[in-house]
């Protein structure tokens, strides 16, 4: 079950409540009994395993030749 942060709108108290995933967004104040409302907080995402950088789909070394292109050779028919 995860734990919702909530804070007080009268008195700004913040407390902690374990809760279901379908539980109300609000909650009465453990101090003043005034309506609470529960606090959003990006998650932490750890990204692990290869495929999430550009440089993870680079080519180690480029090669024109294996590539079919222009190796460097001059063409004999041609008289430069």
């Amino acid at each position: 079950m995860p734990i919702y942060e909530y804070q007080c709108v009268t008195c700004d108290h913040r407390f902690e409540m374990k809760q279901g995933f379908d539980a109300e967004t609000t909650q009465p104040c453990p101090l003043c009994s005034e309506t609470s409302k529960r606090k959003f907080h990006s998650p932490t995402v750890i990204y692990k395993g290869s495929g999430f950088y550009t440089t993870d789909y680079a080519r180690k070394e480029f090669h024109p030749e294996d590539r079919g292109g222009d190796s460097g050779a001059k063409d004999p028919a041609r008289d430069d």
